[in-house]
């Protein structure tokens, strides 16, 4: 079995050739030798973590063939049926697993469809949990989250081909990503919704049918996770099944990562030039420009905001600023966060606002978004959609429409409607945020929570403290202090350094904690 690590060389010099190559004995470069060999050790290390991965996989692969059934037997399950020997650029063995189609209804005229891609649990003492994960957009496909966050086999930015993941969150539950709502990825039908009940109700729909084709995992412990728009889509999903019983799924609790969960003026204008001013190195904005969106700021109520309103506990609701009277939307003169992005990318033509400090070169990717793509689109490829039972069509990342209605979705966003009722119906609620995301700002969804009211008071009681949350991390080795925790009432928010929007890709030890946590794997999020 080839092991695909090519990924992962480097053209490092070695010691004795850098210090002559620099012109310096090594009393003049005496810390640089042991750079470069902590440098080795830890690539070392990557390359073992992969190694491990794609051992694992094998293994698991034997042990499924020496069964004389698979996970899921059901013979209705046998179409979708994937045969992980055959999967397109994969090198070794991915696994038995199942995926293709199913209708959001048992109405047998129904037209609407949605594309799963479900994995056993390669732990077999969780075999009797299912985790359902969901990209946000609205319209963004979750394959994006199985192929580059959190599958069972990965192929990042800039990689040459698919690795085994270390950090699959199959170890910890049954995992189906689901391309949702129609109007997504390989889904069928003409969307129709409106609004996240609705979304929620399609959703469920399809749930039902799921789980009678695969039907070992009636009555699961179940947990909802997400990233990005899913902060509507998923507390939404939760809250209509705590509220519509009937689903043979025993729904615990979800997981969402930097999350839309409030006005764009929260998480979006209002901590916008902090986020700047915190990360100066990679907005050298001249000193003209700064002082522009300073003005904006002061105008606007947004420089003394957390300041003045984000207390713990709160004084009271907290005030929307900058926004056009009678809306929620945020007024020309004050959409800080607009100036801001539009003016970033002179300065730096590959800014990524989805992880602020990536710089040039632009990494390509395999599937299109947000980085550059060379070769081919992976889901485009007739091999893969035939491998996965995905209907030939035009695959992309980013679809849509997927809500009827010149103003999309008309939801409320769900920490000022449903969440406090998912937090108290769930034995777990996870929110976390990465500091370095700018397209939904870490101090925007502090905001957002302590404006939000659930389980008899509003708001945390107590401060975030800082360096709160540590990595204790056997598998790469990454370690030490991580972000910031806090739990209250049911509630767990973190906070992830040197990540941006996609945590599972960017800090995929930090998530796997907090995965490890929603599903009852760990006792606390921290080491």
């Amino acid at each position: 079995m080839r092991l695909p690590f090519t990924f992962l060389s480097l053209a490092l010099l070695s010691a004795p050739a850098a210090l002559a190559r620099y012109g310096g004995g090594a009393s003049a470069y005496s810390g640089l030798n042991q750079a470069i060999q902590r440098q080795h050790e830890h690539l070392d290390r990557v390359k073992d973590a992969y190694m491990t991965a794609s051992t694992a996989h094998h293994s698991h692969s034997k042990r499924q063939e020496g069964n004389s059934s698979l996970p899921f037997a059901n013979p209705a399950a046998e179409p979708f049926y994937v045969d992980g020997t055959t999967i397109p650029e994969v090198n070794f063995d991915a696994g038995a697993s199942w995926a293709g189609l199913l209708p959001i209804s048992g109405d047998p005229e129904e037209t609407k469809e949605l594309f799963f891609w479900l994995w056993p649990a390669s732990n077999p003492e969780n075999a009797d949990k299912l985790l359902f994960w969901t990209n946000g957009g609205p319209g963004c496909s979750s394959m994006e989250g199985f192929l580059q966050e959190n599958g069972p086999f990965i192929w990042n930015w800039g990689q040459s081909e698919p690795v085994a993941n270390p950090y699959s969150w199959t170890e910890f539950a049954n995992v189906v990503w689901v391309e949702q709502p129609v109007g997504t990825g390989f889904t069928q039908g003409t969307p129709n919704i409106t609004n996240d009940d609705e979304l929620a109700e399609q959703l469920t729909g399809f749930l039902g049918q799921f789980i009678e084709v695969f039907d070992e995992l009636q009555g699961a412990e179940f947990y909802l996770s997400g990233e990005s728009y899913a902060g509507y889509y998923v507390p939404y999903i939760a809250n209509y099944i705590y509220e519509h019983p009937g689903l043979n799924l025993n729904l615990q609790g979800i997981w969402i990562a930097d999350p839309s969960l409030s006005y764009g003026a929260v998480q979006q204008d209002i901590p916008a030039l902090r986020f700047v001013q915190a990360h100066s190195n990679v907005f050298p904005f001249n000193s003209s420009f700064l002082e522009s969106l300073q003005n904006i700021s002061d105008a606007c109520g947004y420089t003394t905001y957390l300041d003045d309103y984000v207390h713990y506990p709160p004084d009271g609701l907290l005030p929307l600023v900058g926004v056009q009277e009678g809306s929620t939307g945020t007024a020309p003169e004050c959409r800080i966060f607009d100036q801001i992005t539009e003016e970033i990318y002179w300065l730096n033509p590959v800014f990524n606002i989805y992880r602020v400090t990536d710089t040039f070169p632009n990494l390509w990717s395999v599937l299109g978004f947000p980085r550059d793509t060379q070769q081919f689109i992976y889901f485009n490829r007739t091999d893969v959609q035939d491998a996965i039972h995905a209907p030939h069509q035009i695959w992309e990342d980013c679809l849509g429409p997927v809500y009827v209605g010149e103003d999309g979705d008309q939801s409320l966003p769900s920490m000022l409607s449903i969440m406090p009722n998912v937090i108290e119906k769930s034995a777990r609620t996870v929110v976390v945020h990465g500091l370095a995301d700018m397209i939904l700002i870490a101090e925007g969804t502090r905001i957002a929570i302590q404006n939000m009211t659930w389980a008899g008071a509003q708001g945390f009681q107590t401060p975030i403290e800082p360096e709160s949350f540590l990595v204790q991390d056997d598998i790469m080795g990454a370690q030490g202090v991580y972000g910031n925790m806090h739990q209250e009432r049911n509630l767990t928010y973190v906070e992830f350094y040197m990540s941006g929007h996609m945590t599972p890709q960017f800090v995929p030890w930090a998530a796997y904690q907090t995965i490890a946590y929603l599903t009852g794997a760990r006792e606390s999020p921290s080491a």
